[in-house]
């Protein structure tokens, strides 16, 4: 019995971990944006998309140090926050798959194969677990034509 209570709290602890994080303060005046990119561009893939950093520096996924964060790159979604998990990213972490790329390993540009067609963009600065900071760090989000 006591077995199964120890993993019953393990598993509970892992789960809860992020919930458990907290709000990550943002820098006052930080900002993302796309360094080569802007709203109406026309590209041809695959696409390099080059990430901006205003008042605040890039640190690994996984390292708790003030005023830093790792980039993600929200592809073809509603807005940071809007949608139906919207709320739930904001408190406990964006999730990893096409839609949303992460760059845990601090890094500040992707190349990426787009297919053809219409792609809307958003950079989302994110604390060392993968949640936006508190107010969120997020660029705009832009809209890309892929020839």
């Amino acid at each position: 019995m006591t077995r199964i209570t120890a993993m019953t709290a393990t598993a509970f602890l892992s789960f809860a971990t992020p919930l458990l994080a907290g709000d990550t303060p943002a820098p006052e005046g930080a900002e993302v944006y796309f360094v080569n990119l802007e709203d109406g561009t026309t590209v041809s893939t695959p696409v390099t998309i080059i990430f901006g950093l205003k008042g605040m520096g890039v640190a690994p996924a996984g390292t708790e140090k003030e005023a830093t964060g790792h980039h993600h790159l929200l592809i073809n979604r509603p807005p940071l926050g809007e949608g139906p998990d919207g709320a739930e990213e904001l408190s406990v972490g964006l999730p990893a798959d096409d839609n949303h790329r992460h760059f845990g390993g601090g890094q500040t540009q992707v190349t990426l194969d787009l297919a053809p067609g219409t792609h809307t963009l958003q950079l989302v600065m994110g604390d060392l677990n993968h949640v936006p900071h508190s107010p969120p760090v997020a660029s705009e989000v832009i809209t890309i034509t892929v020839e």
